[in-house]
């Protein structure tokens, strides 16, 4: 095998990974193989140093690992159509949406090792969650290399791909959760009167602040609550009018919906 790691789909999340792999120098760039449909996507890469195709079939053939970053809508037709020029048992990591480890054996037959990964756009700077799930296939020493390649863009996480639907739901979907929340924050700063540019920073700045602190304390997020307020406070009263609103209610429809879609991805 002339590569040790091929990409296909250097999209926004497929190349963020392969760029930080490249980047903490888990993979050299000459032991890179990028393959896309379009050639703007490889650029970034091929200026690095870094073999670029836009023939999947090539990756698949001079690859000893491969890393699958296509849509899940293109997903099945992709897979079949590889399957025939795998060479040896290479170790196939995929990150589609909704498509089970079963999905994946069935469209590639038994001789690639399989695992799967769930995750999210924060990977693109160093803070993302990366949650896999290994097939009975996979040796101990895949799982170490999943874990060190995904380790590069941000906190690894091994679970059941039982719960691959739930964690899509949160993680993967969760960022924009979240920015509809940062975004309300914003609006309800304006509303009091605040400049647009200066409730939007202070949203933005308050809401990564908030998560650090809590990442770097290892503070429950009750007892933060709890700390912050004080008896008969600005805080407390907000508190009181969140905790009569549906908003928690809220959130855990739209990562159920969230996690049906990732559900029904599958089929």
């Amino acid at each position: 095998m002339k590569y040790s790691l091929g990409l296909i789909g250097a999209g926004k999340m497929g190349g963020a990974i392969l760029s930080a792999v490249s980047g903490a120098g888990l993979v050299a760039p000459d032991a890179a193989l990028a393959c896309d449909a379009r050639e703007e996507a490889l650029a970034p890469f091929k200026k690095g140093g870094m073999a670029v195709t836009c023939d999947p079939l090539e990756v698949a053939r001079s690859c000893r690992a491969i890393l699958l970053a296509v849509k899940p809508q293109d997903f099945d037709a992709l897979l079949s159509s590889i399957a025939p020029v795998l060479r040896g048992h290479p170790l196939v990591i995929s990150i589609a949406a909704g498509k089970t480890l079963s999905r994946m054996r069935s469209l590639l037959g038994d001789g690639p090792r399989l695992v799967r990964v769930m995750p999210n756009l924060a990977a693109r700077v160093g803070l993302g969650v990366m949650a896999y799930a290994p097939d009975a296939s996979a040796t101990a020493t895949d799982v170490r290399r999943v874990e060190a390649l995904l380790g590069a863009c941000g906190v690894t996480m091994r679970l059941d791909e039982a719960l691959f639907d739930a964690v899509t739901a949160l993680s993967g979907s969760g960022p924009a959760f979240f920015a509809y929340a940062l975004e309300a924050m914003a609006q309800g700063g304006e509303a009091l009167g605040l400049p647009p540019e200066a409730a939007d920073k202070m949203a933005l700045m308050t809401m990564l602040g908030t998560a650090k602190y809590l990442v770097e304390t290892k503070q429950d997020t009750a007892a933060f609550i709890k700390a912050v307020c004080s008896p008969h406070g600005t805080t407390e009263a907000g508190m009181k009018v969140l905790n009569r609103s549906s908003v928690a209610t809220t959130y855990a429809k739209t990562l159920a919906a969230a996690a049906k879609r990732s559900a029904e991805l599958a089929g």
